[in-house]
């Protein structure tokens, strides 16, 4: 349905852009009252404007992720978008999980369930409700194969949603590792999408600036091996009648549709205008897909992707590689995405040592915050055009420090020496249809 991406580039020599009407407003020395007109930062970002900034999961790192809590803190810090990720129940509802597995067990090596004392012992990285501890719920405990996997565990599709609402609650997933978000625990609902949808939109009211979502399809080829076989509505049918619903068929929807897998966005993009994000991990493939993560981050790959969606969500790797820990060169892939008028939107900030590159940590300590905003710093300058982070109110912060603009002595340098190569910098792309 989509006709093609419609992002508006920035085109300057030496990486630097202005639009003609900050040029314009940089050249005007004085305001009627009598203040002097200072020019907007240059983002080298594919619009020209501020990198977004998206809650991963909400604010997870303070909250359990996924909760109506996590959200609505990251909104309260800032973040532009919120992102749900999606898995479904047994009657097709929408809800907003990590993992199709609502708590996840370790398996033995012939992929049995490890047990301990009669009780299955808990993944400790993979469970986010309290489904284990609910001894009405122990029957439903059993090993599925997601992706090709075996993995053990209470699965979202063996619940109702009625289910899910009665007594489920959300815990914390990095229960070692938050452990302050160990104090939620047990308190908190698991949202479906219209609650996620419905509190960006209150909260956009409230604060007058503009909430958008950004929700991820999780394991799209298994969830439709299940409404297949159960008669129910395809989950991304489902998603983008709920979409529509609460925002229009518009590619202005303050909306991403993002995927790992890629034939469902393909799918997806005959459905609605809603833009959409191609996910791209740092290794190994699309489930959905015989081309590795890699090859699609290729200028062969990206030509492939442009025709489907309207940018991509690139885990950090793939923008500048790690090198024994520590960020080493850049690659081509935002300069390639934004020659073909697709976004970059990296994945995914914490600002714990635990998940930053080497140089950036402050101790030793896994569970203490280092520098995030030097990491996010690296990615800007590349012209990142947005990042997930889990800890929105750092990565808003490091978007202001690096709004500033030069000192004032330096605008007529700049703007002198732009003066010659700002010839209509804008360009628009149309690209064809998959």
């Amino acid at each position: 349905m989509r006709s093609a991406f419609r992002f508006s580039t920035l085109s300057v020599a030496v990486g630097l852009a202005l639009s003609a009407a900050g040029l314009a407003q940089a050249q005007t020395n004085v305001l009627g009252s009598g203040q002097q007109v200072l020019p907007a930062k240059a983002w080298n970002t594919l619009t020209g404007n501020a990198p977004i900034v998206i809650g991963h999961r909400g604010a997870s790192g303070y909250r359990p992720e996924h909760t109506l809590a996590a959200y609505e803190l990251a909104i309260a810090q800032g973040a532009n978008y919120i992102e749900p990720d999606l898995v479904m129940t047994k009657d097709g509802e929408l809800i907003a999980r990590h993992e199709p597995m609502l708590a996840r067990v370790d398996l033995n090596a012939d992929g049995s369930i490890k047990m301990v004392n009669g009780a299955p012992v808990l993944h400790r990285t993979d469970s986010s409700t309290n489904v284990w501890q609910l001894n009405q719920y122990a029957s439903r405990l059993t090993v599925k194969t997601v992706d090709g996997q075996k993995v053990g565990g209470w699965f979202a599709e063996d619940f109702t949603a009625a289910e899910i609402r009665s007594d489920i609650r959300a815990q914390e997933r990095l229960r070692d590792l938050r452990t302050g978000n160990n104090a939620y625990n047990d308190k908190l609902v698991i949202p479906t999408l219209q609650e996620v949808i419905d509190l960006a939109k209150a909260k956009s009211l409230e604060t007058g600036r503009t909430i958008g979502i950004y929700p991820e399809t999780k394991h799209p080829t298994y969830f439709k091996n299940f409404t297949d076989a159960n008669g129910v509505k395809r989950m991304e049918d489902k998603l983008v009648e709920v979409l529509h619903a609460n925002y229009g068929n518009d590619r202005n929807a303050p909306v991403f549709i993002q995927s790992f897998e890629v034939h469902n966005l393909a799918y997806i993009n005959g459905k609605t205008d809603i833009k959409i994000a191609q996910l791209l991990n740092g290794s190994g493939k699309p489930f959905d897909d015989a081309r590795s993560y890699a090859e699609l981050a290729s200028a062969a790959g990206l030509d492939f992707i442009k025709g489907y969606a309207d940018g991509v969500g690139a885990n950090t790797n793939l923008m500048i590689t790690l090198v024994g820990g520590k960020l080493g060169s850049p690659t081509q892939l935002i300069a390639n995405a934004h020659q073909r008028g697709l976004a970059v939107h990296g994945w995914t900030f914490r600002a714990e040592n635990a998940f930053l590159p080497n140089e950036f940590d402050s101790s030793a300590d896994p569970a203490a915050q280092g520098d995030m905003a030097g990491q996010i710093k690296a990615f800007v300058d590349l012209g990142m055009d947005g990042f997930f982070t889990d800890h929105p109110d750092l990565g808003v912060a490091a978007v202001a420090a690096l709004s500033a603009v030069p000192e004032p002595q330096t605008y007529a340098l700049m703007l002198g020496g732009l003066a010659g190569v700002l010839a209509l910098a804008r360009r628009r792309k149309n690209q064809v249809a998959a």
